[in-house]
């Protein structure tokens, strides 16, 4: 991730043009008028050697003959000329271009144009591209057709048709930007860098993507999400799904591994809020900008005609809500303002002669039930009552008050005008029909949700014991017999290591061997054929179940022998896997694995199992790491969980156990990044618990460091250790975990008020729940929190953090000892962590904002080789940093 030199794009001193034209309509000539008519305040230099002047400017020859040095070019040139261009653009000073051109197909070419950038830290946009826009700027550095008014929104889109068709319509609807960029082939700046920038850009308030590609995830995942925090970030995805029909050649688990839906997973785990079309994107980023958050889908609906509340009761449930379930109390206020006809129940019909006053105190009636999440009020235009007047009622009713939850559709074109304006200018969300109202709230709960997710950030491990030599062993046999499959053995070996629980039996290499092994098992028994070259085994006749005795047992494998040799005559034949029969009447049958998406790496599943799941395709799809709620939150993505609770005389099976077994499995994926593929299907859950009937471990030699595979970087639990203070005290500095809110909390709880003023340059009067998630849920590829733990007790005494720059090259840092344990060395240990983790990762520098008075913090870095530098005009601020 890096913005190094962004601003010389977005807010360049002096702009280069190479390739201006004078010739009507060329991309050089419309470049041209775009950057000279844009309203930039800067110098415009166009550069060709064919012309004098570009619309009256001064044409230079030569990059060297410009009388300044750009900080921005935008070069159209043909594709073979660029690196050379961009070589010496950058001997000129320039730091940033954009490169408009096309023909880089040529993996050699793009090479050329990145070693010729790189000595100089030039930044590319594109090629290929557009280029990009920034209104507050005046610059146009594009070959779009217009240029948008200013305004609070980015748009970032890997297309320019979609970049110029997007400021088109935004244009008829008075929608301004504060950047729109087109981003092209992604070379050099990409998505991940351009989020990186906005998120901090005063200007932008919302951010919106149009997404084809994503080149790096972990880079991309962790700009989004901290993007997400600070601003709505709302996207659009196109491209290529590896969904549809699974072909015969497919695993189970790549066959279940949409690209759509791993993305779609991606969004909810960086906070962001993912749209299908345009329209929904604008609509989506003026919701979102009404502040109003939902703590759930329960929407009740207030309207003046029965047509509109079927019509938004039928959006309700086609969108995935829930009607409000009005309380007595809440009905009998309501019989007592609406006139006799009116039915009870959600929604609420006033009956068409409504007018303002029984908007007021319906709304407000409503308002006060806690059955709902928000209120949708609706009107329709009637001959008998004012549709201005209820509007303003309406708002009425919402004023003085906290921002209530309420969203608006009037109808109607002409006679809705008036009311939408009074609705917008107080920035209640307004819409035009009742299903983009119901689908503009549950934008809203999908936010919200998103949102609880981006603040989920799981330990790497879980605590579930495992007995790693017996799991190492299992993979390290088929490793070494150069075997990409585990056998039925090593898989129950495998499983058993990390306590997931397996269906008894055993394996035969002959029918006799499998006959002599079921009479030992006793009971009815499963027959299943070993072949690592068959992926579905009941296609070709590979599984038999119910089979009690030798001789059924010995009788069923012949028959299974000559029916596989039939069907797959190129499969190798290991034998088979004999299984005592699991009978769990009521027990549920589910698909539960992981598999490698190419652009997000592992990626976890669990939905409807069985024969038929790859038909079905009931599944939800996570990235790993998972905690407790987020296996959970997977579970309940899928239309299976409905079964899984109480109903038909079933008891609800064993949520927990299942969502255990989700974490486990990426537990697994941290600790042996061998793994390719697992799935488990069926595993069986019911009110007991769960248990695998058949399971499948596909393996690769480990290449490369383990967690950089990951989307999100887990918990580093490398960067833990045990330390010995004077006096021989034993604490242990670890990384800062979700779970550690309460702890520190504690800490700073029972620290003097002085001390918290010291450390966050201001009183903080309640240490609550979102302040503390705010230092414990972090990004451990963006920053990193160091905690001392008492040994024994698990109190912390003390905490260290350290935020790296979006280049990683320094990082500022902060430090905190308990007011109760200062003078005992733990500063000390804290601040040797931060500086070790630093000059791990490369950094350059680290520094520090201390306030003049912390005395002891100041003597602490003068003792760490730490120097004093100055901190621009505040007196009461002293800067101390250290070269690494």
């Amino acid at each position: 991730m890096s913005t190094r030199n962004l601003d010389a794009l977005f807010a360049p001193r002096a702009i280069a043009l190479v390739g201006a034209s004078n010739r009507y309509r060329s991309v050089g000539e419309v470049l041209s008028r775009n950057l000279f008519a844009a309203g930039f305040e800067g110098p415009v230099m166009p550069v060709n050697p064919h012309e004098k002047a570009i619309r009256s400017s001064v044409a230079y020859p030569t990059i060297e003959d410009l009388p300044t040095a750009p900080d921005l070019a935008v070069i159209a040139t043909p594709a073979a000329s660029v690196p050379d261009i961009v070589a010496r653009l950058g001997a000129k000073g320039c730091r940033a271009a954009v490169v408009i051109s096309s023909g880089f197909e040529d993996a050699a070419l793009r090479r050329d144009l990145l070693e010729a950038a790189r000595p100089h830290t030039l930044r590319i946009v594109g090629p290929n591209c557009i280029g990009f826009v920034s209104p507050h700027a005046g610059i146009n550095a594009s070959f779009a057709h217009l240029m948008p008014k200013a305004g609070d929104l980015a748009f970032v889109s890997q297309s320019g048709a979609i970049a110029t068709a997007v400021l088109d319509w935004a244009d008829v609807r008075g929608i301004g930007f504060s950047h729109v960029v087109s981003v092209g082939d992604m070379c050099d700046v990409d998505t991940g860098d351009l989020l990186d920038y906005l998120a901090l850009d005063p200007r932008t308030r919302a951010i919106l993507l149009y997404v084809e590609t994503v080149t790096e995830a972990q880079k991309f995942m962790s700009a989004a999400r901290l993007a997400a925090r600070t601003k709505p970030v709302v996207v659009i995805k196109a491209g290529p799904d590896r969904g549809g029909a699974p072909s015969p050649a497919q695993t189970p688990m790549a066959a279940l591994a949409s690209g759509a839906d791993v993305f779609a997973a991606a969004c909810r785990r960086a906070g962001m809020l993912q749209v299908a079309t345009l329209r929904e994107l604008f609509e989506a980023v003026g919701t979102l900008a009404s502040g109003i958050r939902p703590r759930g889908d329960r929407l009740a609906i207030l309207t003046n005609g029965g047509g509109a509340a079927m019509l938004a009761a039928d959006a309700v449930g086609r969108h995935g809500g829930r009607l409000a379930q009005l309380s007595d109390e809440t009905r009998a206020r309501l019989a007592g303002i609406l006139p006799q006809g009116w039915m009870p129940g959600d929604p609420v019909d006033m009956l068409r002669e409504a007018d303002g006053a029984r908007y007021a105190a319906a709304l407000s009636a409503l308002l006060e039930d806690p059955g709902q999440d928000a209120v949708l009020v609706m009107n329709c235009p009637t001959a008998i009552a004012d549709g201005v007047e209820a509007a303003r009622a309406t708002l009425d009713t919402m004023a003085g008050e906290r921002r209530r939850p309420v969203i608006t559709c009037w109808l109607g074109e002409r006679a809705a005008r008036q009311s939408r304006r009074l609705f917008a200018d107080k920035g209640v969300p307004t819409y035009d029909t009742p299903d983009e109202a119901v689908r503009g709230f549950m934008q809203l709960v999908a936010y919200r949700h998103n949102q609880d997710m981006l603040m989920q950030t799981p330990p790497a491990l879980a605590d579930t014991p495992v007995d790693r030599a017996a799991a190492d062993a299992a993979l390290a046999a088929a490793l070494a017999a150069k075997r990409r499959m585990l056998s039925a053995p090593e898989t129950n070996a495998f499983l058993a290591a990390y306590g997931i629980p397996v269906a008894a039996g055993g394996t035969a290499p002959d029918p006799d061997m499998a006959g002599r092994i079921a009479e030992r098992i006793g009971g009815p028994v499963a027959l299943k054929i070993l072949s690592p070259d068959i992926l579905h085994k009941s296609d070709v006749g590979g599984v038999v179940l119910e089979l009690e005795g030798a001789s059924a047992v010995e009788d069923a494998a012949g028959h299974m022998l000559r029916r596989v040799a039939e069907l797959r005559p190129d499969a190798r034949i290991d034998g088979f896997s004999i299984q005592r029969m699991i009978r769990r009447a009521g027990a549920h049958e589910m698909l539960i694995g992981l598999a490698q998406d190419p652009t997000f790496g592992p990626v976890l599943m669990v939905g409807q199992g069985g024969t038929a799941a790859e038909i079905i395709r009931d599944r939800a799809v996570g990235l790993p790491p998972l905690n407790m709620l987020l296996a959970r939150e997977m579970i309940g993505r899928t239309r299976v969980s409905q079964a899984l609770g109480r109903h038909g005389g079933r008891e609800p099976a064993n949520i927990d156990a299942l969502a255990g077994t989700l974490v486990t499995l990426s537990q697994m994926l941290v600790n042996h990044p061998e793994l390719v593929e697992l799935d488990i299907n069926p595993l069986l859950v019911d009110a007991d618990g769960v248990v695998a009937l058949d399971a499948r471990v596909m393996i690769e030699p480990a290449v490369g460091a383990g967690l950089s595979r990951f989307a999100i970087l887990p918990y580093p639990q490398a960067l833990e250790e045990r330390v010995t203070l004077k006096g021989g005290r034993a604490f242990d500095l670890a990384p800062i975990r979700p779970e550690d809110e309460g702890a520190l909390i504690d800490m700073l709880s029972r620290s003097a008020p002085d001390d918290i003023r010291l450390r966050f340059f201001a009183p903080i009067q309640k240490i609550g729940h979102a302040f503390a998630a705010r230092l414990t849920q972090i990004d451990y590829s963006r920053e990193m929190a160091f905690v001392a733990r008492e040994a024994g007790t698990g109190d912390i005494l003390g905490a260290a953090r350290i935020i790296t720059d979006a280049e990683g090259l320094e990082g500022e840092f902060g430090i905190m000892v308990r007011s109760d344990q200062k003078g005992r060395g733990l500063g000390h240990a804290l601040m040797r962590k931060i500086l070790d983790y630093a000059r791990a990762r490369g950094m350059k520098r680290v520094f520090a904002e201390v306030l003049a008075e912390n005395t002891s913090m100041l003597a602490l870095a003068r003792e760490l080789g730490f120097v004093r530098r100055p901190a621009g005009d505040d007196m009461t601020v002293r800067r101390v940093e250290i070269e690494l």
